[in-house]
């Protein structure tokens, strides 16, 4: 998948400025695509010139003139077509999982710091996921929301997002637990 559909599916929101964007991958939809701000201005760009979005600058006193970005006819179009397609599998890749692979051969202590690394990082991620839930159901159960909001898309995401943090802690605390029995049984003979 290519970063403009993200980028164009998070433009369902509404005009935004790169910066702005940037704050909203970070808040939503790094649950699901990862990037950083300059590859996002990059792409924002390449959009603009390919026709898929518009931009108008909006005057600030004090601050930089900001470009506000929206989706045009085209880009929309171009995230139907995306939608319409079917979607492939993703594969894991994840270097973590490669150095608990090789932890029996490797500096099981250090592979152990990442893994609980990984546990807080993943607590603290699903933390502002619930935040974030929260916002969104403003008082609504989840059921209510699902029904009335105009949007479910974001939701639905957050959902995915929230269940693969879930599983993350999951899994740290069985692998930290693991390798702490095992750092205390007897060798192998």
């Amino acid at each position: 998948m290519a970063l403009r559909n993200a980028v164009l599916a998070a433009l369902l929101e509404g005009e935004a400025s790169g910066y702005d964007l940037a704050k909203g991958f970070d808040a939503s939809v790094a649950n699901f695509w990862m990037t950083s701000p300059q590859q996002l201005y990059r792409e924002l760009e390449r959009m603009e010139s390919d026709g898929l979005v518009e931009a108008r600058v909006v005057q600030q006193e004090r601050r930089p003139n900001k470009r506000l970005f929206s989706l045009t006819e085209a880009g929309e179009r171009a995230l139907y077509d995306f939608t319409a397609e079917p979607a492939r599998p993703t594969a894991i890749r994840d270097e973590l999982m490669v150095k608990v692979q090789a932890v029996d051969r490797g500096d099981e202590a250090a592979v152990r710091a990442s893994v609980a690394e990984r546990l807080e990082w993943a607590r603290a991620k699903l933390a502002r996921y619930d935040r974030l839930r929260a916002r969104l159901l403003d008082g609504l159960t989840e059921e209510e929301y699902l029904v009335r909001a105009e949007r479910i898309g974001p939701y639905l995401t957050l959902m995915r997002g929230r269940a693969l943090e879930r599983e993350n802690i999951q899994w740290a605390e069985q692998a930290l637990a693991v390798l702490e029995r095992r750092s205390h049984a007897p060798a192998p003979h």
